[in-house]
């Protein structure tokens, strides 16, 4: 999937509860713990539904919201930038070749990363082949030793 099909996917409008939530995301473990404290204060299963949800998204007792936050939620924003038109043709035609580009260098890469797994992996198994067939002969001149 390319910036350009992100960009199309993301919604325009999020709905109340994605901007509740990112709002409580930006400030924090505390706020949701203020907001889940509020919701049993109110009708306890708000405050259930809430408890559940934070340990259901590891908002509870994962990494903190803000370092989550920071991590994929700018990084996810960032995407959306990269696919919009700039009002620049040439500048455009430039920056989707360059993404282009890197799309096809990291494709590279993890072909690249899959063809050394796979070696690690066969030299691996035909070390394991080489000292499972090792292990027979050892004990036969053993053997032919004793008998000796």
């Amino acid at each position: 999937m390319n910036a350009a099909t992100q960009y199309d996917a993301r919604p325009a409008n999020p709905g109340w509860l994605k901007r509740a939530e990112a709002w409580l995301d930006e400030r924090g473990r505390p706020a949701w713990i203020v907001a889940m404290v509020l919701g049993f204060i109110v009708f306890w299963p708000i405050g259930l539904a809430l408890l559940a949800y934070m340990i259901w998204s590891k908002r509870m007792f994962g990494k903190s919201c803000r370092s989550r936050r920071n991590s994929s939620a700018n990084a996810y924003r960032h995407s959306f930038n990269a696919a919009r038109p700039s009002g620049n043709a040439a500048f455009d035609a430039y920056k989707m070749d360059t993404l282009r580009r890197l799309e096809d260098e990291q494709k590279s890469f993890e072909d690249f990363l899959q063809r050394l797994r796979e070696a690690r992996d066969k030299a691996e198994f035909d070390q394991f082949m080489d000292e499972r067939a090792r292990a027979p002969r050892d004990v036969a001149e053993e053997d032919s030793k004793e008998d000796a």
